[in-house]
């Protein structure tokens, strides 16, 4: 390991460095978002890079096998990557749950300011009273309302008529 990561170019070394947990401490999810982002492209490009190098060597090498052999280092670059990658995306997923459980307890903490407190209107049941104004339907007094609601009284006096007459 410490001999691949001797031969990393200085921006991947820098890259993989600061993947390690003190250098991830104290960024925030945004930011892990960017690194994790920044160690997939790489990976992914590392990637690209054995596959296509292993395919040239397969060919010239006349097997798979022989191919393979003479291509670990970029394997090699490619498991550096990977393990890099997933420090960050298990920092990233702590940072998000943290980050959801914020706003989960503002939101809560918002509803309970917003509504009655349980103690003053609530009963022993679980439901919650209102001291807002009564709760009634208005639409129905609109004449639109009288009138659907007085077809499908019609109608349904019609079909009843309809099975009275069997």
């Amino acid at each position: 390991m410490k001999k691949i990561l001797n031969s990393l170019s200085e921006e991947e070394f820098v890259l993989i460095r600061e993947t390690k947990k003190a250098q991830m401490a104290d960024l925030d999810e945004d930011k892990l978002i960017t690194l994790h982002t920044r160690i997939r492209r790489a990976r992914n490009k590392h990637v690209k890079l054995y596959r296509q190098e292993g395919a040239v060597k397969v060919a010239d090498k006349g097997a798979r096998g022989a191919g393979k052999a003479a291509n670990t280092r970029n394997a090699d670059k490619v498991e550096v990557f990977e393990a890099a990658l997933s420090r960050v995306s298990g920092q990233l997923a702590t940072a998000a749950r943290a980050s959801a459980r914020e706003l989960k307890d503002e939101r809560l903490a918002r509803a309970r300011s917003d509504s009655p407190s349980f103690s003053e209107l609530g009963d022993s049941n679980g439901k919650v009273g209102s001291s807002g104004k009564e709760r009634a339907d208005a639409t129905r007094k609109s004449s639109g309302r009288k009138k659907f609601e007085a077809s499908t009284i019609a109608a349904g006096a019609r079909r009843q008529a309809k099975k009275d007459k069997r």
